[in-house]
């Protein structure tokens, strides 16, 4: 279930970056050709680690022109929504595991006038957010455990890329599929196969010798796919 070429788009992680230059890393990947900036949010309760808070992101928000999509891995979302949307938060995802409130943090974060998405954890089933979707922009499946950069892609997730882009187009619901973790041009490419059509990518971005060219790399993924497909024809 392939997605169009034109809606492949790269989400670039900074917590792969440089913390102590956050506004120079922050730049870079905008010089990149990226199409959003990823931050993810950790509270060392909802997930082993600490990184930013809304300050941080306010800060990197004034250094950049750039979407901001930010991944909460807290507890009690709901409470923290308004501070990130004031930072300046176009997007802000919260997991399905963190909180029993989902519509109405859903909701709430729509009123803000802002894209609103759903995170699952690798181990959670998929079952859990297609309840939700009516309230969705975007979905987000974790390929690694939440928590820490650099983990090995988990493949087992693909199915579950599939059955939602499945049920997403059943329901003719235009909404996203994000994938986090792990993610370089070859697990890009199976992604985008099951459906996914966002890459959050980091550890790799930031190790390649040229972020512009790992950014193409990652959005080329889908023409690889198309051209091993016909191949296989």
């Amino acid at each position: 279930m392939t997605q169009p070429q034109s809606k492949i788009k790269v989400a670039t992680s900074i917590l792969a970056g440089d913390f102590g230059h956050l506004a120079d890393e922050a730049k870079r990947i905008e010089e990149s050709g990226a199409d959003y900036l990823h931050l993810d949010i950790m509270d060392g309760l909802f997930v082993p680690n600490l990184t930013m808070g809304p300050r941080a992101v306010a800060a990197i928000n004034r250094s950049t022109q750039m979407f901001l999509d930010v991944h909460l891995m807290i507890y009690n979302p709901y409470e923290f929504i308004e501070r990130f949307v004031e930072a300046g938060a176009d997007s802000i995802t919260f997991h399905v595991e963190a909180t029993e409130d989902v519509d109405e943090t859903l909701q709430f974060i729509k009123r803000c006038n802002i894209k609103a998405a759903l995170a699952v954890s690798p181990e959670t089933p998929v079952s859990l957010v297609t309840r939700h979707l009516d309230h969705c922009d975007m979905i987000l499946l974790m390929t690694v455990h939440p928590g820490h950069g650099g983990q090995a892609f988990i493949p087992e997730v693909l199915e579950k890329i599939e059955t939602l882009r499945e049920v997403c187009d059943k329901l003719n619901l235009p909404i996203d599929i994000e994938v986090d973790g792990g993610i370089n041009p070859e697990t890009a490419r199976q992604c985008i196969e099951a459906g996914a059509n966002v890459m959050v990518a980091g550890t790799y971005l930031f190790d390649v010798p040229d972020m512009s060219e790992g950014v193409k790399l990652l959005k080329q993924s889908a023409k690889k796919q198309k051209t091993l497909k016909g191949k296989d024809r």
